[in-house]
């Protein structure tokens, strides 16, 4: 049996299906939105350096964690399979069964949310747990932050919070939108999630394993993560989507969603700074952690 790159066959699969002008137009409005997306304020919110210097305490990273709990992690995989779902949207496009490609490629994206891992064999075969899901081992690091049953089913999520959720809940009814949108979402996941690993290990949580460890890019040493290779899988899956009248939309879409992160960011910072300045004013002495 012939060793097959799985990843590689898949996207070269997925761009022989578009008409090579169609690819070229797609690829290029692609390229410009991805870089559009990373010169985006929420690629340098000063957010990421106050998480790196470990500057929320545990009360500010608790919040953090139920705010993003309910705008994200919640429905990520809910979004996730509704792309899956919605690449039914290609079949009246493409030749009969193309579409199965881009499913294809958002399995190595589905296989990981839901706690598989390659075994290393030579057929390419996964080993699994339930357990290393990515949603239940959020949990963990929500129990771990003394978040109980409790205080999560009591959260109530701030307005930025529940718009980050809608916004793509909304977007499920559309492949293209769906896809776009979790493009942007693993970018987010890559900016911010080796910064928060760092400051939940600053109040002496255990990352060697874990949510933290399997999320972050692929060059990240202190992780075992896929982020960014994802990020590039859903490129794919959106080339083979995108129509030219859906550039505009797609564009303004994927902007508001970032405009979003950057408001929930925002709000965290209003948060500490306000509880540092409590903490002053109460003591009398110079800005504390929150």
């Amino acid at each position: 049996m012939t060793d097959v790159d799985a990843r590689k066959a898949a996207r070269d699969e997925i761009k022989r299906s578009v008409p090579s002008n169609v690819w070229l137009q797609n690829d290029e409005y692609i390229e410009q939105l991805y870089q559009q997306i990373r010169q985006h304020p929420i690629s340098n919110h000063p957010a990421i350096t106050a998480l790196n210097s470990s500057t929320f305490g545990e009360k500010a990273l608790k919040e953090i964690h139920l705010e993003y709990r309910h705008a994200i992690v919640q429905i990520f995989t809910d979004a996730l399979l509704m792309a899956q779902y919605q690449c039914r949207q290609l079949e009246p496009r493409l030749v009969s069964g193309q579409k199965m490609f881009s499913r294809f490629l958002l399995t190595f994206n589905v296989l990981d949310e839901f706690g598989f891992t390659p075994d290393g064999s030579p057929d390419g075969s996964y080993t699994g747990d339930p357990n290393n899901a990515h949603y239940p081992l959020y949990e963990k690091v929500l129990s771990d932050l003394g978040i109980s049953h409790e205080m999560r089913e009591n959260h109530l999520p701030s307005q930025v919070s529940n718009q980050l959720r809608e916004c793509l809940e909304l977007s499920y009814n559309d492949l293209s939108d769906v896809v776009a949108l979790l493009m942007v979402a693993e970018e987010v996941v890559v900016l911010f999630s080796a910064p928060l690993r760092e400051n939940v290990k600053a109040l002496g949580t255990d990352i060697g394993s874990g949510y933290y460890y399997c999320h972050g890019t692929s060059s990240d040493t202190q992780a075992q993560a896929d982020d960014d290779t994802h990020a590039l899988d859903l490129k794919y899956v959106l080339a083979q989507s995108l129509r030219h009248e859906e550039y505009e939309r797609v564009s303004k879409l994927c902007v508001k969603y970032c405009d979003l992160w950057v408001a929930f960011w925002d709000l965290q910072l209003n948060h500490l700074l306000v509880a540092n300045t409590d903490s002053k004013n109460k003591h009398n002495l110079p800005a504390m952690v929150a």
